[in-house]
């Protein structure tokens, strides 16, 4: 199955299209300004020789730019000029010129402050110059390169210019002299560059960037000494962490009339009993950075869970690049593990604080969920790949469910602050912040929305299937179909339209999903049911959350297909009640609601007099109602307490745009 070039697909959705206008015209800036103040784009100024001052932030400080980069990129090159809303498109502005200036500016500077033979870690070239790959599982030179090699694939597919792609051909070149030949211990401590290096295949058709990637991914948990390497890294990584701090604060002192960049306090997250033990002994075993076994046994959820995604994603990327009959099993266990044991009720994974990652089966406590922001989309794009492999519905189910609710929840509605960590119950202290100290997920969250019409549809020797029911309108480069339109009224209704446009008739398979969250689902082509019969559904033991995606599956319709040719269709969105897995702890008697592809909760901002922890849901009383002053006019769910409090659900994606409150997905009904 293929995907479809990015610019055949133009987004045209009531629920979406005004989102990607705030991430285009709003959060897009926002991050620039963030990355100027924070002293991120300064870096590469002071790489390239051009600026005398201090180098800020992490050593990972540079991929957050560069997801920058790769947002912009697609932003500018989207069509219409930033989206289309209510059918119409967008006025023309300067909106977009303002972003490619900045983009091209920001090309130029990294051209300069690239080496000669294709080096660029500003956290190197300015702090330690002339050494280069050490501290491999640390400190994330091999991650970085990989986004700056990512943002200049993006920009050659959005843009056809090739003056970052050869930036990018230059890092990865460098890479393969320095680390083809390497022996296991030489692999990348947070993966990513292997992701970057298959996708820079795609583009090139080099086999070396393939066989780059293989062999990173070959490498891991192959180290025979790996806990040994790992403490002599973090000893290093300490001492030359001190060396930096030495050197601000002896710049601070002579330079005091520059001021600092205050970066607000990071968001509370509430740590289990001896999880720091638990992050040392999880490091040390490998499973942290999924290093404890060969990939080909490495079939649990295991570790950070950014760092497990991405893992994922490049291993199903390797399998479909070439296939191997060895992978896929342990791609099929990894995730029916993580499904069914080790992720919550919004598709958001990584239970523990601390290890940003993965806890033992049925370790699901809401308060203590970490659930990053950016697990939440490496997810997405694990799926994504698993979708393109197999054609099964249960992985397009779960990139849905992840994008409205795990990965949803990240942004606020103007698009200028952000959540990192993303509970499902707070009491107070987790709130949307402007930017943070470890930037990461903004970014991502941004690069993947401009980028959001790329997993809606593919294609295969005469078969369409129609992934995620988003208003869109789509060209076909070749196939029986010249293009098709939808019109969708999710995630409020359930109510889809998918127009065909042929030029003559044709005969193909078009694959509908029929989403595990609905009821009844009603098909019809020009006005005429097909029947739905028993379609195969994959049965096997209960998920952890209540949440099952394996109950999603694909309608294929094979007809003779007509110019003008309509499909209907018409999913029921009941109200449910998800429960828990009993061997997750303190969930007895506790439910989450969903309506459609969205998880809710409680707010106590939407609940004054009201102890959301405590009260007791009528699940009897709850109805579906519109809120056009809410939220940026959202659906609520309204209902009472046993003891008739009347209460309000929003969708979990929407909570924290109002200031510090309080928040519980799960709900007492008992």
């Amino acid at each position: 199955m293929d995907e479809l070039p990015l610019q055949n697909i133009r987004l045209n959705d009531p629920f979406w299209s005004p989102r990607l206008e705030v991430n285009a015209s709003r959060a897009i800036f926002h991050q620039w300004r963030q990355l100027e103040a924070s002293g991120c784009i300064d870096n590469f100024r002071i790489a390239a020789g051009e600026k005398v001052g201090l180098r800020q932030g992490w050593f990972f400080a540079d991929s957050d730019a560069y997801k920058w980069l790769e947002a912009a990129a697609r932003v500018v090159k989207a069509e219409p000029p930033l989206s289309v809303i209510g059918g119409s498109e967008a006025a023309p502005n300067n909106t977009q010129n303002k972003l490619a200036a900045l983009m091209d500016d920001f090309i130029g500077l990294l051209g300069r402050a690239q080496q000669a033979d294709g080096y660029l870690f500003t956290y190197n070239q300015v702090h330690f110059p002339g050494t280069r790959w050490v501290n491999l599982q640390i400190e994330h030179e091999l991650y970085c390169h990989g986004h700056l090699i990512e943002a200049g694939v993006s920009h050659f597919q959005a843009t056809g210019r090739t003056d970052l792609l050869a930036i990018a051909r230059w890092a990865a070149d460098r890479i393969v002299a320095d680390f083809m030949e390497a022996g296991p211990d030489r692999t990348s401590g947070h993966e990513e560059v292997e992701i970057a290096l298959l996708r820079l295949h795609q583009v090139s058709g080099q086999a070396v960037y393939l066989e780059m990637a293989r062999r990173f991914l070959e490498r891991r948990g192959r180290s025979p000494h790996f806990a040994l390497s790992l403490l002599g890294q973090n000893f290093s990584a300490g001492a030359r962490g001190k060396k930096v701090l030495q050197e601000r604060a002896a710049y601070r002192a002579a330079h005091p009339e520059q001021a600092e960049f205050k970066l607000p306090e990071g968001n509370f997250a509430k740590k289990p009993f001896a999880v720091d033990l638990r992050w040392n002994l999880n490091a040390l075993s490998g499973r942290y950075f999924q290093q404890h076994a060969p990939i080909r046994r490495q079939d649990t959820a295991e570790g950070h869970s950014v760092r497990f995604g991405y893992l994922e994603t490049a291993l199903a990327m390797l399998y479909r690049t070439r296939p191997d009959p060895g992978l896929l099993p342990a791609l099929e266990a990894a995730w029916q593990n993580m499904v069914t044991r080790r992720m919550y009720v919004t598709g958001g994974i990584g239970s523990l604080p601390a290890l940003e990652g993965f806890g033992t089966d049925y370790e699901l406590d809401p308060e203590y969920a970490y659930a990053e922001t950016c697990a939440a989309l490496a997810g997405m794009f694990w799926n994504w790949e698993m979708a393109l492999i197999s054609g099964q519905a249960k992985y397009s189910d779960l990139f849905e469910w992840q994008l409205y609710n795990a990965a949803g929840v990240g942004m606020s509605l103007s698009g200028e602050n952000y959540l990192y960590n993303n509970p499902l119950a707070s009491r107070g202290g987790v709130t949307r912040k402007a930017w943070y100290a470890v930037p990461c997920c903004p970014s991502n969250l941004s690069r993947t929305w401009a980028g959001l019409g790329k997993y809606t549809y593919s294609t295969a020797a005469g078969a369409l299937w129609i992934h995620q029911y988003i208003g869109s309108q789509v060209t076909f480069s070749h196939g029986p179909c010249a293009g098709l339109a939808i019109r969708s009224g999710l995630p409020w209704e359930g109510k889809v339209q998918v127009a065909l446009e042929l030029d003559t008739p044709a005969e193909f398979s078009l694959y509908l999903r029929l989403p595990s969250w609905a009821g009844q689902s009603r098909v019809t082509v020009n006005g005429q049911p097909i029947p739905i019969g028993p379609l195969p559904i994959e049965e096997a033991e209960p998920t952890a959350s209540g949440y099952d995606p394996r109950r999603a599956c694909f309608l294929p319709i094979r007809r003779e297909w007509h110019p003008g040719d309509c499909l209907e269709l018409d999913f029921e969105l009941p109200i449910r009640l998800r429960r828990a897995h009993p061997k997750v702890r303190g969930h007895a008697g506790k439910a989450a609601v969903s309506r459609g592809p969205l998880v809710y909760c409680l707010e106590s901002v939407d609940n004054p007099g009201v102890d959301i922890f405590t009260c007791r849901l009528e699940p009897a009383s709850l109805q579906v109602e519109s809120a056009p002053d809410l939220l940026n006019g959202c659906q609520v769910l309204r209902g009472r307490t046993v003891e008739g409090q009347h209460l309000v659900l929003i969708p979990y994606a929407l909570w924290g745009n109002r200031g510090e409150s309080q928040m519980t997905v799960w709900i007492r009904t008992t």
